[in-house]
């Protein structure tokens, strides 16, 4: 991985962690990456934490479909649910294909330097 990937990588990263949407696998996994960084580990880390992402990046389908039902309602209360189903509407109008939570954003953003990342 060339340094300015693995610089734009931890910068994510480190937004991934700090992100109170993020589940506790994808944590676990980019403190790996992290530990990983810049070791002979560091490929095969980039692997597993690539596979994460994808596993844990919500697409706008699920969160509408989510934040529209009686556990979404459950999770975040009736009225924030709502405004949520609603926001997430409109930003797959515009053309968004992942919720824009911090945690699924710095998802995207790395998985849309996935080829680099491995490279």
């Amino acid at each position: 991985m060339k340094n300015e990937i693995r610089e734009f990588v931890v910068a994510k990263t480190n937004d991934l962690l700090k992100a109170p949407s993020a589940c506790p696998e994808v944590k676990a996994a980019a403190k790996a990456w992290l530990k990983a960084k810049g070791t002979p580990k560091e490929a095969a880390e980039t692997k597993k934490y690539i596979k994460e992402l994808e596993e844990d990046i919500t697409s706008i389908d699920g969160l509408i479909a989510f934040a529209g039902s009686a556990m979404g309602a459950k999770a975040f209360g009736a009225d924030a649910a709502k405004k949520l189903l609603a926001h997430a509407q409109e930003i797959k109008k515009a053309g968004a294909k992942y919720c824009d939570c911090p945690a699924c954003a710095a998802c995207a953003a790395m998985l849309a330097k996935k080829a680099e990342m491995l490279a």
